[in-house]
């Protein structure tokens, strides 16, 4: 059996203009955007993508690139010129007009960029409207448009008309309106651009808590990176028509198509976009906790490091041995690591952003442990590594061992470090200082 997407696109080409499947044969045979340009505007090109149920899939581009032509083929409100749309598996590509009313009315709701508010009507009937299209009794659709209401944090403002609010509050009415529907998918075409900054931001996080509280699937149109990579769970890169990147927030940060995603996503904020797992290094000074102090003392001479974690059962971490503390215990005859097992280590969750990670990382002379919920033992952050993914340069670290780096970098300098954006040559000495201790 294939499997089912929310929504899937293949081979998608929109051309506006004189001849538009002339235009599409000749993009497909390999000619130019402008080459074609005779026969018509060539909006989208061959674009495919998948979005997973539940996710937050955003399409980012510039003006110009087709995003917003994109995702309005999406809903049906333009026909492709070829390929595929599916909506849940439905083709919705050329799908009659009373099938296709069908498909918006119970899988898609849409939010608008300049919100679309019906003016005349008042906060709780612009949330109700799309109840009302479904033919849901009166009563009925009053009560589920307060809870909305109430979730969107309108409440008190449900008499008001469009007019009488704030930009972000009739965005609110916007995204309520489309909750209200209870589609599985929202479309959402530049929803918070015409925000200002602080309210758009408050928008996002509202987003995002919605999401976590109703699972909806998301496809969400933006030409500003930050805002794609805080809310997607995945992104596709446009440009020119074309999708040049689908990946995560982290692949397009680390590893960009080519140099337009990478010129484009120069200037994002790293550390509030890369996470403690994408950065992590494998951990191979680990010893189990029944393992005993002469074999704790034996990995770390072999791997020539003056410390290693400490597991339980699972790889659950426990905390961590110092040579010199298990080379006491080999000398008296114990047999039993616990008495000098150090708790006071520095751990992450996988999901942390590097911005989360600074402040262990500067306060302990030991990689920062990453975690997952259960505490097992997923890889470590070593201080150089965490300098390089914020400088964006390679650290040429290899498979990491818990050794000691240099205890004596202090605060101002690190900072300094990060502002300044270090280069690849300093990182490397440090790299090799911390391996030689």
């Amino acid at each position: 059996m294939t499997e089912t997407y929310a929504v899937e696109a293949k081979n998608v080409y929109k051309v506006f203009g004189r001849n538009p499947n002339d235009a599409v044969r000749r993009l497909a045979e390999g000619e130019s955007r402008r080459a074609v340009s005779s026969a018509g505007t060539a909006a989208v090109i061959d674009a495919s993508f998948q979005v997973n149920a539940g996710e937050i899939f955003v399409v980012m581009g510039l003006s110009g690139s087709g995003k917003s032509t994109l995702i309005r083929m999406l809903n049906g409100l333009l026909e492709p010129t070829s390929g595929s749309v599916r909506i849940q598996g439905t083709e919705i590509a050329g799908l009659p007009a009373a099938k296709l009313r069908d498909v918006r009315t119970k899988s898609v709701s849409m939010v608008f960029q300049h919100f679309a508010l019906l003016p005349h009507r008042t906060v709780i009937d612009n949330v109700a409207y799309a109840l009302e299209i479904q033919g849901i009794a009166p009563a009925e659709r009053r009560e589920r448009a307060q809870k909305v209401i109430d979730r969107v944090g309108l409440s008190g403002w449900e008499g008001k008309l469009p007019h009488e609010l704030s930009g972000g509050m009739q965005q609110r009415v916007g995204l309520g309106r489309a909750l209200a529907a209870d589609t599985d998918i929202l479309l959402m075409d530049e929803a918070f651009s015409a925000l200002d900054p602080l309210i758009r931001r408050e928008m996002q996080e509202q987003l995002l808590e919605l999401q976590s509280e109703l699972g909806k699937t998301i496809v969400f149109i933006t030409h500003d990176l930050n805002e794609a990579m805080y809310l997607g769970d995945r992104i596709a890169v446009m440009r020119d028509g074309r999708i040049v990147q689908v990946g995560t927030p982290d692949d397009i940060l680390t590893d960009p198509a080519n140099d337009y995603v990478a010129q484009f996503v120069q200037d994002v904020d790293r550390a509030r976009v890369l996470t403690a797992e994408a950065v992590m290094e494998p951990v191979r000074s680990v010893v189990s906790r029944s393992a005993g102090p002469r074999a704790a003392l034996r990995t770390m001479r072999d791997l020539q490091t003056s410390a290693a974690f400490v597991v339980g059962n699972n790889r659950v971490l426990r905390g961590v041995v110092r040579d010199r503390d298990v080379m006491r215990l080999v000398r008296e005859g114990d047999a039993d690591l616990d008495s000098v097992l150090l708790h006071d280590l520095s751990t992450v969750e996988r999901e942390a952003t590097l911005a989360d990670v600074l402040e262990p990382a500067v306060g302990s002379d030991l990689p920062v442990a990453v975690v997952d919920g259960s505490r097992r033992l997923l890889g470590a952050i070593p201080r150089v590594t965490l300098l390089a993914a914020l400088g964006n340069v390679p650290s040429n670290t290899a498979e990491l061992t818990v050794v000691d780096p240099p205890a004596t970098i202090p605060v101002d300098v690190v900072t300094e470090t990060l502002r300044m954006t270090a280069t690849s040559a300093a990182l490397e000495g440090i790299a090799t200082e911390g391996e030689a201790r």
